[in-house]
């Protein structure tokens, strides 16, 4: 049985894997289809959407066998429930990849990005790009170290996000409402990528270790809190 739970495991794993790949993939494809005013970029960003979600329930479909017929306990049962949620996370990965593309196609032949936010909508592509790189990497070799630096890495998007914010608030912005919102929404698309890729790489952790990083340990009844 034991050898049976390996093999079909190794086959889930190759389509987690794939899975990653795609979406790193849209990740770059998006940020140059958006910087670039490339329709044909985007549209192909936005029809490949369906392989990943084919994955999703290829894989789903996979664990739930696996859980149906191994029953598997302890650090098998673990691989399964955080490969069925690394699943999820990069259907929705996608999902949010091909709507940056989606703007980026409604807005052609003009631009999705005014002037004025161009700066730094170009900086959050670019961290997409690196991130990209890092969640291959981080899944294909179960590189805790990669895990955390993703992880960690979290705040730079973030204050990316506020700093849209803060330019359409200020006096700086001569944009039109529908670029506003556009812009809005990017940066919102871009950073909810950047929330998923921490949600995957939470999930790398909770395979390798048995450690949920998202869950602070709970003191004990006796101890008391300064």
């Amino acid at each position: 049985m034991r050898v049976i739970f390996n093999e079909e495991m190794k086959s889930v794993a190759t389509n987690i894997e794939r899975m990653a790949e795609l979406v790193a993939k849209a990740m770059n494809d998006a940020g140059n289809a958006l910087i670039n005013a490339d329709l044909d970029g985007a549209q192909t960003v936005i029809d490949n959407d369906a392989d990943l979600d084919a994955l999703e329930s290829s894989v789903i479909d996979q664990c739930l066998t696996l859980l149906a017929r191994q029953n598997p306990v302890a650090t098998d049962l673990r691989e399964v429930v955080a490969t069925m949620r690394l699943a999820a996370t990069f259907e929705r990965m996608g999902d949010l990849t091909s709507h940056v593309a989606q703007i980026a196609r409604r807005t052609w032949p003009d631009s999705a990005i005014p002037d004025e936010a161009r700066e730094t909508i170009v900086a959050m592509i670019d961290f997409l790009r690196e991130l990209s790189g890092r969640l291959t990497d981080m899944l294909s070799r179960r590189d805790v170290s990669m895990a955390e630096t993703i992880i960690a890495s979290d705040d730079t998007l973030d204050t990316l996000h506020e700093k849209i914010f803060e330019l359409v608030e200020g006096e700086a912005w001569h944009g039109t409402r529908k670029q506003l919102i556009d812009v809005v929404l990017l940066s919102r698309f871009i950073e909810r990528i950047g929330d998923h890729s921490v949600a995957a790489a939470r999930q790398v952790l909770f395979i390798v270790s048995g450690f949920d990083p998202s869950k602070k340990p709970e003191p004990d009844k006796d101890t008391v809190v300064a």
